[in-house]
């Protein structure tokens, strides 16, 4: 495969794509906010009527609403349209799917309404509490690969003469967190929440009431982006993706995926260290294969090389003299999420929507699902259009949900660690046919009734009003 390299370089709006420069222009969206630096701004929601809502998602030039799976406005459409293929591009054993996997593309999973939505797919995790404390099955005295219990494997396969079977993965008998799900996450917008700067969240967190205020998770970037200058090996950053928001960016979010959804590795380079996070393959329960077996698939193995490990699927190779690459399908994937826009709203029920949208704060459900409008950066990193605003409806912050927590954590967590949560955001809500991370709520209602722990005095309130306003919060984020 071809190798893509993100260089340093982004002035004025000009991203290199190995030597090939792609004008990005800064559109700002048609919604009078205030703008005070390069840092992303909190800007008050007060008349704000429906139009200057919807004109988040207009391309200035064009005054056209994207639709769902659309780019962002001002965006490169050929550098979409090329990773959106390489996203729903199906994997086989010969590209170094499995040994275990959940699925054979990331296209596969992400596929309502379009590719890059939600999906039907629910993986399952596991785990063990003793006296209080949370075992990942990770470590040396018990390690099973961790959680995530792939659900696929490759099977039976020859390599020359010798047929070798990989078994599908099984939850260890003396888990006793057993069969948690996790739901496919839609990707819409999240490039612009991937620039918001970590002081934002901060402050998301402080303007929180203290019973529901929620946690600013900072984790390690294990794969930094080479285009982000606050990005380095070491850094820490605030954690905004995924279910328990521990994944700080959509590059590792990429790796992450890559070889824990597919079971295929890679290995990158940043500034001359090799990065060898994603290099290693997910066997069933931390077995191996037997010798021979080429690492539990199909894929060339790698040069010998102390860079690289042999059976990483995809490698960029040594990464002396300070070199920099970022291996290409990762680039690809990061890709097609940033410049995947924002879902669009739907007004087609005006009147609810006005009834519902003060109701869905008076009821708490905003201190955590904020409607607080975000601004990008004026020149963001990944080439998402500067200056621009949007309602994800999400702080991003992790809260105890009670017995809605998914009751799974890290080696060493707490129980009540285990409960943490991070906030869904509601835009396109209305395109997921399941609710809430393991797919248990049918509908919008039921997700809401479901809440616990920091949630729960906003349940309450809900259940406590009447079927109509009920109704209108619900017409409210439908129309997200």
């Amino acid at each position: 495969m071809l190798c893509f390299r993100w260089d340093h370089l982004m002035l004025l709006g000009v991203v290199v794509f190995c030597g090939l420069a792609i004008l990005v222009p800064v559109v700002m969206a048609q919604l009078a906010v205030p703008v005070h630096d390069n840092n992303g701004a909190i800007a008050p929601d007060e008349n704000r009527d429906l139009m200057s809502m919807a004109m988040n998602h207009v391309d200035t030039r064009s005054h056209r609403q994207t639709r769902i799976g659309e780019a962002l406005p001002g965006t490169d459409l050929r550098a979409f349209k090329e990773a959106k293929n390489a996203f729903a591009e199906i994997e086989n054993i010969h590209d170094g799917l499995g040994p275990t996997f959940n699925e054979r593309g990331c296209g596969s999973c992400h596929t309502t309404p379009v590719v890059g939505g939600s999906g039907e797919q629910i993986e399952r995790r596991f785990g063990r509490v003793e006296d209080g404390v949370f075992l990942a099955f990770d470590t040396d005295e018990d390690n099973q690969g961790g959680t995530l219990r792939q659900l696929f494997a490759v099977g039976t396969y020859h390599t020359g003469s010798m047929a070798c079977t990989i078994p599908v993965e099984t939850t260890p008998s003396h888990a006793n967190v057993r069969n948690v799900g996790r739901r496919t996450q839609p990707l819409f917008g999240l490039g612009l929440v991937d620039v918001m700067p970590d002081a934002f969240f901060d402050r998301l967190a402080d303007a929180q009431p203290a019973s529901v205020r929620g946690i600013v998770n900072r984790v390690p970037v294990v794969l930094p982006d080479p285009r982000d200058p606050s990005q380095r090996m070491g850094s820490m950053r605030v954690g905004r993706f995924g279910w328990k928001g521990l994944i700080p960016s959509l590059l590792v979010f990429s790796g992450d995926a890559y070889d824990n959804e597919m079971g295929i590795t890679t290995q990158s380079c940043f500034d001359g260290v090799s990065i060898l996070e994603f290099a290693e393959e997910n066997f069933p329960n931390n077995v191996p294969p037997p010798e021979g077996c080429n690492g539990g698939d199909l894929a060339p193995s790698q040069p010998e090389d102390p860079d690289v490990p042999v059976f990483t699927d995809d490698a960029v190779g040594p990464c002396n003299g300070g070199r920099t690459e970022i291996q290409d399908d990762l680039v690809l994937f990061t890709t097609f999420m940033e410049l995947l826009a924002p879902s669009p709203r739907d007004f087609s029920d005006p009147k609810s929507i006005r009834r519902g949208e003060p109701l869905f704060t008076q009821i708490g459900c905003a201190h955590c699902h904020v409607t607080t409008t975000f601004v990008t950066p004026r020149r963001p990193f990944n080439g998402v259009p500067g200056h621009f605003a949007f309602h994800p409806y999400s702080d991003f912050l992790v809260h105890d949900m009670g017995s809605l927590g998914d009751r799974i954590g890290e080696t060493g967590d707490s129980i009540p660690q285990t409960r943490l949560m991070r906030t869904q955001p509601l835009w396109g809500a209305r395109f997921n046919k399941r609710f809430l991370h393991d797919g248990r709520a049918g509908n919008i209602q039921e997700a809401i009734q479901a809440h616990d722990g920091q949630g729960a005095a906003a349940r309450d309130a809900f259940n406590a009003l009447d079927r109509a306003d009920q109704h209108a919060v619900i017409q409210f984020v439908r129309s997200l």
